[in-house]
């Protein structure tokens, strides 16, 4: 299981289920691929992650959250590798139907190779949808940590700090 810490910025309406997390990039995320992807536009460090919450976190606790690692492989796999296999497929398909075309065995790869992977992406549009409104793919908040309020001053950006609630 990949395991993070982060602070809950908000949770979901009462009685939903989920929890708003802002966390800090760790050492796992050094040798990631698609690490500079991660909620472009807020930081270099800092991500917002929308997670299960059956811990109970509130707003302000400093929670530890979870994703199986199994479905972080699969969701990898539809997103990177499916669509290149795909166009392979495709451009070695094109290849060999080329002399039933009597056309060039390279325009014709490549026609399908393209074709192939245009269909791979729509495949993994909608795959991606029915994957993002599953539980097993969406991460989960396990512990809180902390309920106190983190000490929000320039020298304490370990962690981001959740919005104070002065009413």
């Amino acid at each position: 299981m990949a395991i993070e810490q982060g602070i809950v910025i908000r949770t979901g309406v009462p009685g939903s289920a989920t929890a708003w997390v802002k966390t800090v990039r760790s050492s796992a995320c050094e040798s990631c691929a698609s690490k500079d992807h991660c909620n472009p536009g807020h930081g270099a460090q800092a991500q917002e992650v929308e997670a299960i919450n059956i811990a109970g976190a509130r707003a302000g606790d400093r929670v530890q959250l979870t994703i199986r690692t199994g479905a972080l492989l699969k969701a990898m796999f539809m997103l990177y590798i499916f669509p290149i296999l795909c166009m392979l497929t495709g451009g070695v398909i094109g290849d060999r139907m080329a002399p039933a075309f009597n056309a060039d065995p390279s325009t014709v790869a490549m026609i399908a190779a393209i074709g192939c992977f245009g269909a791979a992406l729509v495949v993994v549009r909608i795959r991606g949808r029915r994957m993002g409104g599953s539980d097993e793919y969406r991460p989960k908040i396990i512990r809180i940590l902390s309920r106190e309020q983190q000490n929000c001053d320039a020298e304490n950006v370990a962690l981001p700090c959740a919005p104070q609630d002065h009413r």
